[in-house]
């Protein structure tokens, strides 16, 4: 057994897919005589597209974002093209019979040995560019030659160092019932796309691909953070009762889907949902939700083969916008930094603490025709759903100043459409509130603002002064911290009495314990991954507005986030012991 980081609930039994960094494992056999020419041949075939990427993203680049930024893909063309980088891939492949993908994760060895012992930041950065043009050109082999699967028998879990968007992308209709990684968080991209298909998930746990192989049968238990590799059959008979409990009871769950949300009492909720595309925003239909009170415009950004220029986004959008409940969607601009990074915007990046440096809007200020080509696409998709409710939300804000700025980016939009003779529509504005500072200072903030919407997962760290993804302190980055419960409160509070809409779309808002606490503080929106939304409603109608006052007033009382913690699984075991599987 080994233990990790709880990221999404639920158990799953599978048989392990392992994915390596470069998207799939690559090929240990050696080659045939007969099958040299054509391996050389489709290593060549790789590097022209690649070549050809390149040439076409260092264009869109200069011209959307900048000459600066856009340099960068023409280091990585001198790459590809080095003659010693290409020489070693061939001479590999010829004379010690490996296939390219093989002999490309060599080179990446290779590389990452010599540049381990130096100290030099700029030759640190070389391999970042050497890893990010073997990378395009692995993805460009498996695009040809995909992973033969077929040898792999019932549902697959998913074992990898951080399952990135495009790696996600990359999987396709692969059956996946569970996800494993070496690093992240409850807030890492894992653990985002885990929970919003409601995929049991566990994270941190080390050395997994060193010990875990294609094949082998594994367990994942997203309740507790336990990993099971290859374990004896008493045991796998065990966890798969687990596992039909907690399909039978998520297909239970489901149920609901056409049932409002409302509490015991009769006091009606939005249930919306966090999405980062168009499969979820069809989940998030599927599983009752009223409302799309997210969409993380970045992963369309961090999928795209290079940069998505205003027509793409506008397409985008506009299927984003169709598929989801009613209509209803809030649009987050582009969120990057931190853990998120792109590669024509990477220069700026390598920060001491990238979380509270140069990210969202602070990058979306400093490439100003960058951001408006968003907002210009955001504001056209708005206008084709004139009966639907479309929301435009900002990332980060700290200051008063910031968000006037903000509002005159989305003026200048319009004028911007309107001179083009497109037509556009007024659509709220709003901002995330993730920074303590704006939560202090919210009172003044919301006269430039039509609605709230909280981003507790940043808002935590940020309060507790500790890095979420860090192990060491993440002991501190925890929802039920006494400081962080004042703080929503404090929130809501101004919020509600200046009659702005506020949502909590942060991990909070889906599981059981913290939600009953926002409800009791007054919250009545809640924005989450589409798969929790039947559970939210499900303990929604266990309780009153009364009962969970009650609750939070007892809470609010314990000095300690533990005191807390096990106040809360009382009440959720009290309420809706079912749902205990469900919390994490």
């Amino acid at each position: 057994m080994r233990r990790g980081i709880a990221v999404s609930p639920g158990v799953a039994i599978g048989t392990a897919y392992v994915i390596h960094d470069i998207f799939v494992n690559p090929e240990t056999k050696r080659l045939e005589d007969s099958e040299i020419t054509a391996e050389l041949a489709s290593y060549e075939t790789a590097r022209d597209r690649a070549s050809a990427e390149l040439r076409t993203l260092e264009k869109k680049v200069e011209s959307q974002v900048g000459r600066n930024e856009a340099s960068i893909f023409a280091i990585h063309q001198q790459i590809l093209r080095d003659p010693a980088f290409t020489n070693k891939i061939r001479a590999w492949i010829c004379e010690d019979r490996m296939a390219a993908d093989a002999a490309l994760h060599r080179l990446l060895g290779e590389y990452t040995q010599l540049f381990a012992k130096t100290q030099d930041e700029y030759l640190k950065e070389r391999l970042n560019d050497v890893r990010d043009v073997i990378i395009r050109l692995c993805g460009h082999l498996v695009s040809t030659n995909q992973a033969d699967l077929s040898h792999l028998s019932g549902p697959l879990i998913v074992v990898t160092n951080d399952l990135l968007p495009s790696q996600a992308v990359a999987l396709g209709n692969i059956e996946v019932a569970g996800i494993v990684t070496q690093v992240g968080s409850q807030t890492g991209h894992a653990a985002i796309i885990a929970r919003s298909r409601g995929i049991p998930a566990v994270a941190g746990i080390k050395g997994v691909m060193r010990t875990v192989k294609t094949g082998d049968t594994i367990v994942v238990d997203g309740r507790d953070g336990h990993v099971e590799v290859n374990p004896p059959a008493e045991t796998l008979s065990a966890f798969r009762k687990l596992e039909r409990e907690f399909v039978d009871l998520k297909d239970k769950l489901a149920e609901n889907r056409d049932h409002p949300a409302v509490t015991a009492c009769g006091t009606s909720l939005h249930l919306h949902a966090n999405i980062n595309g168009v499969t979820d925003a069809k989940a998030a239909t599927a599983m009752g939700a009223t409302g799309v009170g997210l969409f993380r415009t970045e992963y369309l950004y961090l999928t795209h083969q290079d940069v998505p220029d205003e027509d793409e986004q506008f397409q985008a959008y506009c299927q984003i916008i169709e598929n989801s409940p009613q209509n209803h969607v809030t649009i987050r601009t582009l969120d990057i930094g931190g853990d998120k990074a792109l590669s024509y915007l990477g220069k700026d990046y390598h920060e001491a603490n990238p979380f509270m440096g140069w990210r969202s809007i602070r990058i979306s200020f400093s490439h100003p025709e960058f951001f408006n080509t968003q907002l210009r696409a955001i504001l056209r998709a708005a206008a084709e759903f004139p009966n639907g409710n479309v929301r435009i939300m900002f990332p980060m804000v700290t200051t008063f100043e910031e968000i006037r700025k903000l509002r005159g980016f989305v003026r200048k939009a319009h004028k911007d459409l309107a001179a083009r003779k497109i037509k556009t529509r007024d659509i709220p504005v709003g901002m995330m509130l993730e920074v303590p500072a704006a939560a202090i200072t919210i009172e003044s903030l919301l006269s430039q603002v039509d609605f709230v919407s909280v981003g507790s997962n940043d808002l935590i760290q940020y309060l507790m002064a500790a890095d979420r993804d860090n192990p060491k302190v993440n002991y501190l980055c925890q929802p039920l911290s006494p400081a962080v419960l004042r703080i929503l409160a404090q929130v809501i509070d101004a919020c509600n009495r200046a009659r702005k809409p506020i949502t909590v779309c942060g991990e909070m808002a889906g599981q059981p314990k913290t939600f009953l606490l926002l409800l009791g503080m007054g919250l009545r929106r809640f924005s989450m991954s589409p798969a929790f939304v039947p559970s939210i409603k499900q303990i929604a109608g266990q309780v009153s507005i009364n009962e969970a006052e009650q609750i939070l007033k007892s809470a609010m009382n314990f000095r300690e986030t533990a005191q807390v913690t096990r106040f809360m699984a009382r009440q959720i075991e009290q309420l809706a012991p079912s749902l205990a599987m469900l919390d994490i």
